[in-house]
């Protein structure tokens, strides 16, 4: 029988899906939000781009869109100078940026995808000097764009219809100067419509949420507005937005109030996904309290920026209304505003660019309350290398076994429960396995193994060798 290993030497393996995971009792797979720290550019602006870092400069760069105001710098990426002068005076609007370290001509070290119709890249020096190039990428007016670095490629995400609405489609490029036709990747389905359903009437049920101005409690599809992807320890990791239509806007506007809500999907080559956790919602709507940015809709400024020490940081947009002050006086007489105690003050500033952070590799854990077991598939362990286990146990304990392949029952001699741990309190950055009595040079096999643990109150976020 031939196995098929996983392999953390190369990468960490994570607990999005069950690649990594032989078998598991006793544990929950919990996809946990990022921390909200707040806005921390206001004044109307959203961005598809998240901040780059520009070595020489010593900054973080961030160019968005929104007013007069396009460009800011960062010493901390949390923190905003901002300029009031455009990057691209007389171009098409800049939609997506990226710094491409690895250009050796640079001319080009910016790159950057134009326009509101299709995209058409460009390149630049320093991101505000462009060139245009001779292609356009087929998109309605939203996309999400990725640099592939491991792999060499530019991938944009690019949205055209289907029958299921709107829906995510890949071209890609390994020049940055031809792209490949656009390929159908991910859309919506029956599930995404029943939970259309369900979000849509908490919002209108639930008294501390925005109620937009028009409901018309008609059967309205989900649709996938777009989708964000991040590159990520041998896998890719999508934040699909899902656009939850509420009420139809008459002409001329021709559109819907909605909730745009951020899940997550996994994919090992961007053809296949799986929905993660139930499709659990990573960024969701929020009560309105008066100060908060996020009542109305979310939408990522594009994949998190995984930081030097490994937080995540998401940074989106993040809308307090779905419609303008005089629709909401043309449709429901401002009601909804009176009664949440809205101020005519609070549409002037009604977007804001917001941040969150999650902990390393703290997409998803497994959760075990009572006891857990995680049975791992099989890998190798070279000789003199440490495991490493990303976890939290600061109200439990973890115990590990290195048990063989055939059964993924029977420790191997000296690597049992009782000598393999345990492991207590909180480890983003990671702990490493022992077992009493043998030295930890002493570690690793010739044959393939599996690692087993046993969890007491306490989450796994990922394992791997260095």
């Amino acid at each position: 029988m031939v196995l098929e290993l996983i392999d953390p030497q190369t990468h960490r393996q994570l607990f999005l899906d069950d690649y990594a995971v032989e078998s598991m009792d006793g544990v929950l797979r919990v996809l946990n939000r990022p921390k909200l720290c707040g806005p921390m550019i206001r004044g109307g602006c959203q961005s598809r781009t998240t901040p780059l870092w520009n070595p020489e400069k010593g900054l973080w760069e961030w160019w968005y869109m929104g007013g007069d105001r396009h460009y800011a710098t960062s010493v901390d990426g949390e923190h905003w100078q901002v300029s009031d002068s455009s990057p691209v005076p007389g171009a098409p609007p800049l939609y997506h940026i990226i710094r491409d370290e690895a250009e050796a001509d640079p001319g080009r070290r910016y790159k950057g995808l134009f326009g509101s119709a299709g995209r058409r890249p460009g390149v630049s020096p320093d991101g505000f000097d462009w060139t245009m190039l001779e292609t356009t990428i087929p998109s309605q007016d939203e996309s999400q764009f990725t640099h592939d670095v491991d792999n060499g490629r530019f991938l944009a995400f690019v949205k055209q219809g289907t029958e299921w609405g709107r829906s995510v489609w890949l071209s890609e490029s390994t020049d940055f100067c031809h792209f490949t036709e656009p390929e159908l990747i991910f859309h919506a389905d029956e599930i995404d419509c029943e939970n259309c359903r369900q979000r849509v009437r908490k919002i209108i049920d639930d008294p501390a949420y925005v109620t937009p101005p028009m409901v018309d409690d008609i059967d309205y599809k989900a649709e996938i507005y777009n989708m964000a992807v991040l590159p990520y320890q041998g896998m890719y990791i999508g934040f699909p937005t899902l656009f939850n239509p509420i009420g139809a806007i008459p002409p001329p506007a021709t559109n819907f109030t909605r909730i745009n809500q951020v899940e997550m999907a996994v994919s090992r080559d961007l053809a296949q996904w799986e929905r993660v956790a139930d499709r659990a919602i990573v960024l969701g709507v929020e009560p309105y309290d008066g100060k908060n940015y996020g009542t109305g809709q979310l939408l990522p400024a594009g994949a998190p920026v995984v930081r030097p020490d490994g937080e995540i940081w998401f940074y989106y947009a993040a809308h307090r209304f779905n419609l303008s002050a005089s629709d909401h006086r043309k449709f429901d007489g401002t009601r909804e505003l009176f009664r949440l105690g809205v101020q005519p003050a609070d549409f002037a500033d009604q977007v804001a660019l917001c941040l969150a952070k999650l902990r390393p590799d703290g997409f998803v854990s497994l959760d075990a309350e009572i006891q857990g077991t995680v049975v791992t598939k099989p890998f190798l362990w070279p000789k003199g290398q440490r495991l490493l286990l990303n976890c939290d146990a600061s109200w439990g304990e973890i115990y590990a076994e290195v048990v063989d392949v055939e059964t993924a029952v029977r420790p191997l001699l000296g690597f049992g429960r009782a000598a393999g741990g345990p492991v207590t309190g909180d480890h983003p950055h990671g702990i490493a396995l022992s077992w009493d009595g043998i030295a930890a040079e002493d570690y690793g096999w010739e044959q393939p193994v599996r690692l087993k643990l046993y969890a007491h109150q306490a989450r796994l976020y990922s394992f791997w060798l260095e």
